[in-house]
């Protein structure tokens, strides 16, 4: 059935035709925001936490090239591998508490429950402008996974999940998953369940225990298991940065945050 879909798609007029240019402009700042090699670090950790933006390459202008591109997840990187100096540590040692984290307040939390229907949670992700949420036991307090606007990959190339598409709930979703996943020897993060931590864990504990499983979010759990919060790859960049002000003058003006009826 997955195969079918795809040959259906690559097979339509609309896959044919469309052309790069035509899904471009779609990006609030197209075509994209890049950085320089002169660029400063506190420009590039603004972008990425404040501002929002999960990747920036790094281009040429005089070569007319794209030389790199930085993600969340390589400054998370970077941090991790700063474990050791002085510096790192002094900070790293803070708890989650001392830095304000999670940010979020529980009562705050974009969760989906594992019994509703997949696509409502992939929905919500898209109504909310959120890469992933976590998924919740019936009690409404409890999270046993975690989905992200990634997995809606799934929906297309694992044929027992693409039949019953609009149906399948989520729990039965990332049982259907996890199971596509072992069977074509894939690593993934989906395999490993999902990952939470303490508000007493130390920033440090955080970001080595972000860095090591690949992952972008990680749950915060009291004692009794219950959902706390939430702390993403963004919160822990944006805990290294302060903007002064009037640095980037008006460029954003009118652009932060997206209007509520923005498609992007």
């Amino acid at each position: 059935m997955g195969g079918s879909f795809f040959e259906l798609l690559t097979s339509s007029d609309f896959y044919k035709n469309t052309k790069v240019g035509d899904i471009s402009g779609s990006f609030r700042w197209a075509p994209f925001l890049a950085l320089q090699n002169s660029d400063t670090f506190l420009t590039m950790l603004l972008l990425l936490s404040k501002y929002r933006m999960k990747s920036l390459p790094v281009v040429d202008l005089g070569e007319g090239k794209i030389e790199n591109i930085i993600t969340q997840s390589a400054v998370v990187h970077m941090l991790a591998e700063c474990a050791g100096l002085h510096w790192f540590e002094s900070w790293g040692t803070k708890k989650l508490l001392e830095l304000g984290l999670p940010i979020m307040k529980p009562d705050r939390i974009v969760k989906v429950s594992e019994d509703e229907p997949v696509l409502n949670a992939f929905q919500m992700m898209r109504k909310k402008g959120i890469g992933g949420l976590p998924v919740v036991d019936e009690s409404g307090k409890n999270p046993v996974g975690n989905i992200s606007i990634r997995d809606v990959q799934y929906l297309l190339t694992a044929p027992d999940i693409y039949k019953e598409y609009r149906s399948i709930s989520v729990k039965n979703f990332l049982t259907a998953v996890r199971n596509y996943l072992e069977k074509n020897q894939e690593v993934s993060p989906m395999l490993r369940g999902v990952i939470t931590c303490k508000r007493d864990d130390t920033i440090k504990d955080i970001i080595l225990k972000l860095d090591s499983e690949k992952i972008h979010r990680i749950y915060v759990v009291n004692e009794e298991n219950n959902l706390e919060g939430v702390i993403t790859l963004r919160d822990i960049i944006s805990k290294l940065v302060h903007e002064p002000h009037g640095y980037f003058g008006d460029f954003f003006d009118g652009v932060v945050p997206l209007p509520q009826n923005s498609r992007v």
